[in-house]
């Protein structure tokens, strides 16, 4: 392993994800504390839906949202490499064009669609009023385009210092309700503030980047006609953005699944397991994003990018063992900060934390099948695995409530695992075929 750190892009893949990293975390610590202020002032059916309203606007902003930084990045990196201003430019427009359409399209979906799926998804009608506003934010939530712009301009400093706001605010908000005893309302309107003002930086900081760079002009958006100078985009945005959004909406839908079947308060405890699970996830997502640019550079029919996916699959994999050490030896002391009414999440918990073992050690597979131009073959694995994993859960929890549920969440990170590793062995044993990778698209 010594000789793995010999590796310039073996050790920029692990500058990169620290530094995306190190505020992630803090910002992880600070959204638990918010969850544990909520599951201390609000009962188990309360929580269980302040937590299905926050994930039915996820839902909504994950199945219409575009990955409009992939598409920045592969069109506008290049041309700004070369002097090529207005093809950033039209890169970036378009990805606007994107983001406001499908934002507002979300938006209007998901608010006709609540009050006919409220009580099946476990949002009562008391509280039904509030979670159409809450819809508002799908917008926002869902707009890539100043990500990807900042990644554009190589300002991650300034992304991860806008990751810790929305948190920090969400922390900040759940304590004022906490301590003025301000019920569901106080916490709802804490996580909508957190939100709107977190997406709102986001976009205060690509606009000033843009003006200072004079291509201010660059958000004015556009869709058929800038459309019409990038090749093959929209071929490259419907590929690559159904893969990674099904991957996306896996949380939020299994949360309301789970909830329809088994009703907000178990729903609430899945809630816990599955943040305490992402927030012990984030070293997988920030590997990833230091992964993809770093191999896109690579030859795909040398063993270099295969050698390095394998390296950082074990060094992610390591880090997951570590973990699932520290829940199996912390994790119901921690859970109880919650609260003791929701100690049954360690239970559950316990029984997840095998599926981050599978997601961790596999995070490079997708990058490496975008390497050598296979989208349409990540796609077909992760919607064939978002399939199987939607009739597991629902098979499961029906039969077992939420053992069911937690055992189709291992099964389902695995069948993806399965699914995407055939397509990348097959790939490895015809590297020769293929000519250096252009830059282009992966996972976020």
């Amino acid at each position: 392993m010594k000789h793995w750190f010999k590796d310039g892009v073996f050790r920029a893949v692990l500058r990169n994800a620290g530094y995306l990293g190190s505020t992630k975390i803090i910002g992880a610590i600070f959204g638990l504390i918010a969850l544990i202020l909520a599951g201390h002032a609000l009962d188990r059916v309360t929580f269980g839906v302040l937590t299905l309203v926050h994930a039915y606007a996820l839902g909504a902003g994950a199945l219409t949202k575009f990955q409009s930084w992939q598409l920045i990045l592969r069109y506008g990196g290049p041309a700004l490499q070369r002097g090529d201003a207005r093809t950033a430019r039209d890169s970036i427009r378009f990805a606007c064009g994107l983001d406001l359409t499908s934002g507002l399209a979300g938006m209007t979906l998901a608010m006709i669609a609540l009050p006919l799926l409220a009580t099946r998804f476990g949002i009562d009608r008391p509280h039904l009023a509030l979670a159409l506003i809450y819809c508002t934010l799908v917008p926002t939530m869902s707009a890539a385009t100043p990500t990807g712009v900042l990644r554009l301009l190589d300002r991650f400093d300034l992304l991860a210092q806008q990751q810790l706001v929305t948190p920090v605010l969400r922390a900040a908000g759940a304590g004022i309700a906490y301590a003025g005893g301000l019920g569901f309302v106080g916490f709802i309107v804490a996580w909508y503030i957190a939100d709107i003002a977190g997406d709102i930086l986001l976009w205060a900081l690509a606009i000033r980047e843009l003006r200072r760079r004079d291509m201010g002009d660059a958000l004015r958006p556009g869709l058929f006609g800038v459309a019409r100078r990038l090749p093959d985009a929209w071929s490259f945005v419907w590929t690559t953005n159904i893969a990674v959004s099904l991957n996306a909406c896996w949380g939020p839908i299994s949360n309301l699944i789970v909830g329809g079947i088994l009703g907000p308060a178990p729903a609430g405890l899945y809630k816990i397991a599955t943040t305490l699970l992402d927030s012990a996830g984030k070293p997988a997502d920030m590997l990833t994003k230091g992964f993809y640019p770093e191999i896109m550079r690579l030859d795909p029919s040398s063993q270099h990018p295969w050698r390095l996916g394998i390296r950082t699959g074990i060094i992610s994999g390591g880090i997951a063992l570590l973990v699932v050490i520290v829940i199996l030896l912390g994790g119901k002391p921690f859970i109880g900060l919650f609260g003791h009414k929701y100690l049954a999440a360690y239970g559950l918990l316990t029984l997840m934390m095998f599926s981050l073992m599978i997601e961790m050690a596999c995070f490079p597979l997708e990058s490496l099948l975008y390497m050598v131009g296979r989208q349409r073959a990540a796609l077909v694995a992760q919607a064939a695995a978002t399939i199987v994993y939607l009739a597991i859960l629902s098979v499961l929890a029906h039969a077992f409530g939420l053992t069911g549920a937690g055992s189709a969440y291992v099964l389902g990170n695995a069948t993806l695992a399965l699914f995407m590793l055939v397509p990348v062995l097959g790939s490895y044993r015809r590297r020769s075929d293929y000519a250096p990778a252009p830059q282009g698209s992966a996972t976020g």
